[in-house]
């Protein structure tokens, strides 16, 4: 199976990376960094790697980013970035995989416990994240008339970042990388789809 990892050099996909990095055929991805470099927020850069990587059996994304602030600091533009990275980057990646994925592929997008599980400074984050969470529930069924698959994984704090972000999520139990990288593994791996995996 070739799997094209965007993200894979970031906290959640360099793990990914070293998980399947035996199984698999990977090509992994990053902003700066990796075999190769994209800007998801550019849909332009996005149909450039498809292009240049060809046809895949699978597609995960661990990239993308939005602000946090407090409420009464959020501007339009703010709410824009989120927007721009984390959303739209990943719907894209979505969007053009469509033409490179390989007869019964998958596409696995990441989202995170935020659209639940609410924290202050967050509400962005919240709102990107339930919004991509959408995207996967709103169009399964349009992917699977294309024969590929498309879930989203959730996580928690994951652990690796508890001690740069834990401040901002007090009372939250850090989710272990390892119960992590099972969800990728579950999108990848099973025949389910439309679903959002919840990893607390």
């Amino acid at each position: 199976m070739k799997i094209l990892l965007i993200g894979g050099t970031g906290t959640i996909g360099s793990v990914v990376a070293n998980r399947l990095k035996d199984d698999y055929e990977l090509v992994i991805v990053g902003h700066s960094s990796g075999q190769l470099q994209t800007d998801i927020t550019d849909p332009n850069a996005i149909e450039s790697l498809f292009k240049n990587v060809g046809n895949v059996d699978a597609v995960v994304v661990t990239s993308g980013s939005a602000p946090m602030k407090p409420i009464d600091e959020l501007t339009n533009d703010d709410f824009l970035e989120g927007i721009k990275s984390k959303m739209m980057g990943q719907i894209n990646v979505a969007l053009t995989a469509l033409d490179y994925l390989n007869e019964g592929g998958s596409i696995t997008l990441t989202t995170g416990i935020l659209s639940h599980d609410p924290i202050p400074q967050g509400s962005v984050l919240s709102t990107i994240n339930n919004a991509v969470n959408g995207f996967v529930i709103g169009s399964y069924g349009e992917f699977l008339q294309h024969g590929i698959r498309i879930n989203a994984v959730s996580p928690a704090l994951v652990e690796d970042s508890a001690e740069a972000l834990g401040e901002y999520f007090p009372g939250h139990t850090p989710a272990k990388m390892e119960h992590v990288v099972n969800g990728y593994e579950k999108s990848l791996g099973t025949y389910i789809t439309g679903q959002i995996i919840d990893i607390d």
